[in-house]
């Protein structure tokens, strides 16, 4: 069930004042803490691939439930990962996960 309760001015206010100071902490203080460059070649290294691996923890999981069936979904994460590793195209790997979804599918429902 979904809540339909309206939420009063005054705690939506507290909660984005939270949520604001909360953003602005995670972006300000790197920058206040680490005033010179780092130098640690692994620190560095591993600050690198920080973005990468954040963005794999977000997307991957989504994959699986972005379709009618966890079936296709895999179907079509198997197929942009051969694809993918295959050297080919973003547009192709992409165009080609969605093929073997709607394929999977297509033939799962009929």
């Amino acid at each position: 069930m979904l809540n339909t309760e309206i939420v009063s001015p005054g705690i939506f206010l507290k909660y984005l004042l939270v949520m604001s100071l909360v953003t602005y902490a995670v972006r300000m203080l790197p920058l206040v803490l680490c005033k010179e460059k780092v130098k640690n070649r692994f620190l560095r290294s591993f600050l690198c691939y920080i973005p990468y691996s954040v963005l794999g923890a977000m997307t991957f999981p989504a994959v699986f439930f972005s379709t009618a069936d966890v079936i296709s979904a895999a179907a079509g994460c198997v197929v942009a990962l051969i694809f993918g590793f295959s050297g080919k195209s973003l547009v192709f790997v992409a165009a080609s996960a969605c093929a073997a979804v709607f394929l999977v599918e297509v033939f799962m429902f009929l």
